[in-house]
């Protein structure tokens, strides 16, 4: 799908989405429980449905209504899949479920879309090795045998902490207890923190002392009703677009969120951003922005967008410890660099650190969205904030995380066209 970004003036007032984090968590939680579990606030994006057809291929059912999950668990006997279980483009899905579908003890095959099967899975490679179980991962699949084992458990804390996180689901089902040990440095603890919220929700229990948790085995989950809060990771979007332009609010935000990406609120306050306090959320008015240093290990997620906030910041942008954007959806260092090379920008990247200058942008015919949905959403927010017009190839990639993006910008005023099929 093409879409085109016309000039526009935007304001208004602009509602977070639901988390796609929490929602992973919270369908998994509500999956392994037995009895039902009512979730509102899910937004059908790709990722959550690839997350709901895994929960059904463990025996689960999920059925997804007009923005509510009604999920049935399976009580934490899970069974093993008839077929390959196909976990999209989403490594939360990918990584979350490992262990889970370890725990059948039978064969299973795991299959991905775009680049999800060259995303590294070293961790539980050394883990199903240490343990004498198959593990082996192409191109196209990856293929392991199970049961995990309870015990002692090691875990690198520089990597993805979706490792550590499908660990935490999983361990509590197995019959003994075990101890989950993360090496510094512990990168992305925010996450951790918000599954061990999820599974608290749900009954199970989890002792953390530092890097260490103590995890009790023969735990079930147990039902019950909730809701998915708004995502700061989407509202950082519309939050650097409001700092630049004024004029925006974002809410629908939860003010004691375990989020680590509400940072872009203290960074954007750091730029010197014109912010003031609204229930769920802020209001920015326009001021100069000035260049920050910033420290990606704990919101990976942010980069692209952050990358965009350079360019309007009076100085250089540095962020640091960047490198993990190599390996997401697309290498997002190579797509940002490529794509605001276009609009007349410049970013620069040496190892884990890029620096971005402020700098005068211009329109782009020929845009693309390299199949990422947060290139493609700061992109647009590049166009929106510059008022330039731009075309942007690929955009239905939108749709892994928000499916709705361009209709909720068009909601600020944006003048937004969209030629061909998503």
């Amino acid at each position: 799908m093409r879409v085109t970004i016309e000039r526009s003036r935007v304001f208004g007032t602009l509602e977070a989405p639901p988390s796609k984090s929490m929602a992973h968590r919270l369908l998994i939680c509500a999956g392994l429980a037995e009895g039902r579990s009512v979730i509102d606030r899910v937004d059908p994006s790709q990722d959550v449905l690839a997350t709901a057809r895994a929960l059904e291929a463990l025996g689960a059912r999920v059925r997804l209504e007009e923005g509510r999950a009604v999920v049935d668990g399976c009580g934490g006997r899970l069974t093993a899949p008839d077929g390959p279980v196909d976990c999209g483009e989403s490594g939360s899905t990918l990584r979350f479920f490992i262990p889970l579908l370890a725990s059948c003890g039978r064969p299973v095959r795991l299959l991905g879309h775009g680049r999800l099967m060259q995303r590294p899975q070293d961790v539980y490679a050394r883990l199903f090795e240490r343990q004498g179980l198959p593990f082996s991962q192409t191109q196209q699949e990856l293929t392991l045998c199970g049961p995990l084992r309870p015990g002692e458990y090691r875990v690198e804390g520089g990597v993805s902490s979706q490792f550590i996180s499908g660990l935490l689901l999983a361990l509590p089902l197995l019959d003994g207890d075990s101890v989950l040990q993360v090496t510094p440095p512990f990168e992305s603890q925010s996450y951790v923190a918000l599954t061990l919220r999820a599974m608290a929700d749900f009954g199970v229990s989890v002792r953390r002392e530092g890097n260490t948790f103590f995890i009790p085995g023969n735990q079930r989950y147990r039902p019950r009703n909730g809701a998915v809060e708004g995502d700061a990771s989407q509202a950082a979007f519309p939050a650097v677009l409001g700092a630049v332009k004024g004029g925006i609010t974002v809410t629908g935000l939860r003010e004691d969120s375990c989020q680590g990406d509400r940072v872009i609120f203290d960074i954007l306050r750091r730029c010197g951003a014109g912010m003031t306090a609204v229930p769920g959320g802020w209001r920015f008015e326009k001021q100069p922005l000035r260049a920050v240093d910033i420290d990606l290990a704990d919101c990976p997620d942010l980069g692209p967008i952050l990358m965009v906030l350079g360019l309007f910041c009076e100085g250089e942008t540095v962020i640091r410890n960047a490198g993990r954007l190599r390996v997401k959806e697309s290498d997002r260092i190579a797509a940002m660099q490529q794509e605001v090379e276009k609009l007349g920008g410049r970013i620069e990247a040496e190892g884990g650190t890029v620096r971005v200058r402020g700098a005068s942008l211009h329109g782009a015919p020929d845009l693309a969205g390299h199949n990422d949905h947060r290139v493609v959403m700061a992109l647009t927010v590049a166009a929106l904030a510059a008022d330039v017009p731009v075309c942007i190839q690929e955009a239905e990639a939108v749709r892994k995380s928000w499916p709705d993006f361009f209709s909720r910008m068009q909601q600020l005023g944006a003048e937004v066209k969209t030629d061909g099929t998503t």
